[in-house]
């Protein structure tokens, strides 16, 4: 007898996209449906739940990536983190007086990752044009979506009154 589990299996004979947001998932069911392969469905619903995960996403995130390449059958790894800018150096932080780089605030920023590693691995391993892999993320950004509890908590709870204006960007009303 197979253990209780509250969590159904899943099985598809097509192909199949999971995510934590129902939109990003069916951004990249649709890619695949369109004929995109499994890269162009992961960087489509990579870059919707950008949008409409703000508080979990961003552009400004991380997006480590571990995959099969068919071609050359072989596994790849992407590493899409961000890296130190420039000025950051041993000697640039000395000259602040510090020996260890901060682990928080701006001396501790790198160089946003993410954009960048979703579309290196779209122009290595896709198979549709950028413009049809971020139609959806485009479309949530300018016309809205439904707001999911995550969102309205996290930004009442983070936002200053000073960038409070930011808070309606996140869910836009069409007219």
């Amino acid at each position: 007898m197979a253990p209780f589990t509250t969590r159904p299996q899943l099985a598809g004979t097509f192909g199949m996209v999971a995510s934590t947001h129902w939109l990003a998932s069916a951004a990249g069911m649709a890619v695949l449906e369109k004929g995109g392969n499994a890269f162009d469905a992961a960087v489509a619903t990579g870059l919707v739940l950008q949008v409409v995960e703000p508080h979990l996403n961003g552009p400004g995130g991380e997006v480590p990536v571990i995959g099969w390449d068919a071609g050359e059958g072989q596994v790849f790894v992407l590493a899409g983190q961000g890296t130190a800018p420039q000025a950051a150096t041993l000697d640039a932080f000395a000259g602040l007086g510090l020996d260890l780089v901060p682990g928080s605030g701006l001396l501790a920023a790198c160089v946003p990752g993410a954009f960048g590693a979703w579309m290196l691995l779209l122009a290595r391993y896709g198979t549709l044009r950028p413009r049809d892999v971020m139609e959806y993320a485009i479309g949530y950004a300018r016309d809205g979506y439904p707001l999911v509890p995550g969102i309205t908590w996290s930004e009442r709870n983070s936002l200053t009154a000073s960038s409070s204006s930011l808070a309606p960007c996140c869910c836009r009303a069409s007219a």
